[in-house]
């Protein structure tokens, strides 16, 4: 491979000024780089009859050449202008089947090598799979007869994913996808010279708009988008293709579940030059399945013109669904306080329906006192309603009668309450294909699954029953400690036959049938090994600990192979974690997590360090919480403190943390966290801070979970952002962000004008960009080479840290 070079920011020696130089990818220990490209375990798809196994292989990460691929970004939207397909995607690279009951493995044929595979999805008789590969040039579509394995290409004309991949099974014969109108080669081509400025306007109208990025910015962006995003709706009935309607910009499309009708969303002009194409003008009309229009339901403007504030939405019709236990009913729901949630009034949503033949007027069926947040279908005489408001951090969950139209609250319970979280329903497919909720019991009862199952003793995912009169939860079956088991379908609720997940320290998660009835012993049906047997010896275990106002913390403690306190002494540490905002103290102080789960490597994650001698606590809790009738933001920095001194107090209480050589580290507002940490404590010895955000004036229309404005709150904006204390910044810090970050408000120019700052009060800095990467990094030259920098700094920084002066 060629080698690639960075433009990287070097610390000179000899306390010189900074320069910028030409730097070739470095790789980190070799210990580190072995964990990163390490195979992982194949993904498990697993149909609902227990009968096959899917497996999907993925490879760890693309070079920085396939990044490199051409790339267009508009309309918040990266698009690969070569074949009609999102230019940033995970790619499966190859597949395998096997029979759970005759343990017989059945190798897939008949698909490209190389493969680039996505969109997986089961006919609905789960007997075929249908996916798409991805060419350089064109996205196809391939189906594979379960049974044989043989994969059959069924497309003539090359797919259109920019707007929603992959295909919709209508039956085992039929599918329906979209498909690209023109060559990619026939592209308008920009101008030399633009025709005119580019003009944005307003006329009066309140229209505050979020810090998106990758938006349109020109008339000739227009273009682009318009030509790439429209499409050709196509079945496909055995081979055959045939065009449904007219080429549009479709934005959805929704099989009604008889299949008799579509639910299709296209988006038309003017273009916003403020939100992403998902917030353009839309229309969402019923079609019949040859795309004759049945029935208009909304002609809905941009989103652009949407007030500013959690849980407030644009006056207009949203969120437009099938019922799933009728034929063809759709459902949506308006706001009844012109969409502001100040405004005073009963009921904040009314949520209507209108069936087949769409020729009546919409039926009001109920409203809510929160904010509409969906409904689960089971059958006529039972629903489950959700309402929510973000601001107050509170859910409801009430059960509703489509034949009476009774509405009944189950239970309401704050968002951040993990503890007292009952689950979600099982369910299962009805006449229509479609997953209603299970009932048991005469119709008594749900059967409702907690994959997490957060208690005072970590994570213990459980089983229950709720009874729908009494309204309480009877646990069935639980994870013990020792290891974490997840329910991840219920293959026979009648005999309470179960399909799991278990894992533990020591071992990889592997999936169990499990039979409650009988009691018979587990089948485990993978046998997945540990791919990273780099971190074997190393200790896990889950602290706890209090802040100085008595919030209870917890983190995850990472420890070397073979390290011995009493013989080691206190090692140097690196705390990585992300602040989470919380109105209740007693949520805030709940344990998260579960110290029995196998320890699986995220390129992103801190635990790569710990082979190099650090002791690495991961997860450390950060709670800002709400006091004394202020909101949470209102105290943030110094909760952080709070927060950090206690995990350093701890850790040097056991004995295990050096106090003088401890770093923090985080990403996104994890790295905005570590920034404040060091402008205002001298608590560390080095920050590692990745694409974060750092002075909130370019977010001045809220962040994260803070809906007050800049110009609501200007005093909260600039005290939170570290920006605002560059000069504070002694703390060695470096900074990495990627030169093409997508995210929300992180924009790039955040770190270098940090680095700047700080360069400029002669602070201690080094910023990385590197190229092509957008806010997760993905290229494996990029993530070893951030790997070698923190790597790198941390030994400088913190482990061969010059004891402090007294």
């Amino acid at each position: 491979m060629k080698k690639i070079i960075l433009n990287l920011f070097l610390l000179a020696l000899g306390g010189s000024a900074f320069a910028q130089d030409a730097v070739s990818y470095q790789m980190p220990p070799k210990a580190i780089a072995d964990l990163l490209l390490a195979k992982p375990t194949p993904a498990v798809s697993i149909d609902s009859k227990a009968e096959w196994m899917l497996f999907s292989e993925r490879n760890s990460y693309p070079s920085i050449e396939e990044l490199a691929m051409p790339e267009y970004r508009i309309a918040g939207m990266r698009i690969n202008p070569n074949n009609f397909s999102p230019s940033r995607q995970t790619y499966i690279n190859n597949f395998s089947l096997k029979n759970i009951k005759t343990d017989k493995t059945v190798t897939v044929t008949g698909l490209p090598s190389p493969l680039y595979a996505g969109s997986v999805s089961w006919s609905p008789s789960e007997t075929k799979i249908a996916l798409t590969n991805t060419t350089q040039n064109r996205v196809d579509l391939y189906v594979i007869d379960v049974a044989t394995g043989k994969a059959t290409k069924m497309n003539k004309q090359p797919l259109n994913v920019i707007m929603g991949g992959g295909a919709t099974w209508v039956d085992d014969n039929t599918l329906l996808y979209r498909v690209a109108t023109k060559a990619a080669n026939l592209q308008p081509t920009r101008p030399l010279a633009p025709k005119g400025p580019t003009i944005q306007q307003n006329l009066g109208k309140a229209a505050p708009s979020a810090t998106l990025q990758d938006l349109i910015k020109s008339p000739f962006d227009e273009q682009l988008f318009e030509f790439f995003a429209t499409s050709q709706l196509i079945q496909n009935k055995a081979g055959v293709e045939t065009l449904i309607g007219k080429p549009a910009i479709y934005s959805t499309v929704s099989l009604s579940p008889d299949k008799n009708y579509m639910m299709v969303r296209t988006i038309k002009k003017p273009f916003s030059y403020l939100v992403s194409a998902y917030g353009f003008p839309s229309v969402v009309n019923i079609t019949d399945r040859t795309g004759k229009v049945i029935k208009t339901l909304a002609d809905l403007p941009s989103t652009e013109v949407r007030p500013s504030g959690n849980d407030n939405v644009q006056n207009v019709p949203r969120g437009f669904d099938w019922r799933d236990d009728e034929a063809a009913t759709v459902v949506w729901s308006k706001p009844l306080d012109e969409g502001l949630i100040k405004n005073d009034v009963e009921f904040h949503d009314a949520v209507l329906q209108l069936a087949a033949p769409f020729s009546s007027e919409p039926k009001e069926i109920f409203k809510t006192k929160m904010r509409f947040g969906g409904v689960s279908w089971g059958n006529s005489t039972l629903a489950l309603v959700r309402e929510n408001s973000r601001a107050k951090q509170m859910s409801r969950l009430s059960k509703y009668n489509p034949t009476t139209g009774a509405l009944e609250t189950l239970y309401e319970l704050s968002t951040t309450d993990a503890y007292n979280n009952p689950g979600s329903p099982v369910t299962e497919k009805n006449k229509f294909g479609r997953q209603v909720i299970l009932t048991t019991d005469g119709g008594t009862k749900l059967l409702l699954n907690n994959t997490t199952g957060a208690s005072a003793k970590g994570d213990l995912p459980f089983l229950a029953k709720f009874d729908l009169a009494s309204k309480k939860s009877e646990i069935l079956w639980r994870s013990q400690p020792g290891s974490f088991e997840m329910v991840t379908d219920v293959l026979d609720p009648q005999k309470l036959v179960l399909l799991t997940r278990k894992e533990s320290q020591k071992d990889a998660p592997n999936y169990f049938i499990k039979n409650l009835v009988l009691r018979m012993a587990d089948r485990q049906i993978t046998n997945f090994t540990n791919p990273y047997t780099q971190l074997e010896g190393v200790k896990k275990e889950k602290i706890s600990y209090k802040r100085a106002d008595g919030i209870d913390l917890t983190g995850d403690l990472y420890l070397p192979a073979g390290y011995n306190k009493e013989k080691d002494g206190p090692l140097p540490v690196l705390i990585w974690a992300y602040p989470r905002e919380f109105n209740s103290a007693a949520d805030a102080a709940q344990i998260r997590g579960s110290q029995d789960k196998f320890t699986t490597i995220s390129s992103g994650g801190p635990l790569f360090f710990v082979t190099q001698g650090y002791a690495v606590l991961d997860n450390a809790e950060m709670p800002i919480v709400a006091k004394d009738g202020k909101k949470p933001n209102d105290t943030f920095v110094e909760q952080l403190k709070l927060n950090a001194e206690a995990a350093i107090n701890k850790l040097s209480d056991l004995g295990i943390g050096d106090r003088n050589r401890i770093a923090v580290g985080g990403h996104s507002y994890g790295a905005f966290m570590t920034a404040n940490l060091l402008a205002h404590t001298n608590l560390f010895k080095a920050g590692i801070a990745r694409s974060g955000a750092y002075n909130r004036t370019l977010t001045p229309f809220g962040f994260q979970n803070e809906d007050r404005t800049y110009w609501q709150a200007p005093e909260l904006y600039y005290q939170m952002s570290p920006f605002s204390y560059a000069d504070k910044i002694k703390t060695p810090i470096l900074l990495i962000h990627g030169e093409m970050d997508d995210n929300q408000g992180t924009f790039p120019i955040n770190s270098e004008r940090l680095y700047a700052a700080i360069k400029g009060h002669g602070g201690t800095t080094r910023f990385v960009y590197l190229p092509y990467e957008a806010h997760g990094y993905r290229a494996k030259e990029n993530i070893l080479h951030q790997l070698w920098e923190i790597n790198t700094w941390l030994d400088t920084y913190v482990k061969n840290a010059k004891p402090t002066a007294k």
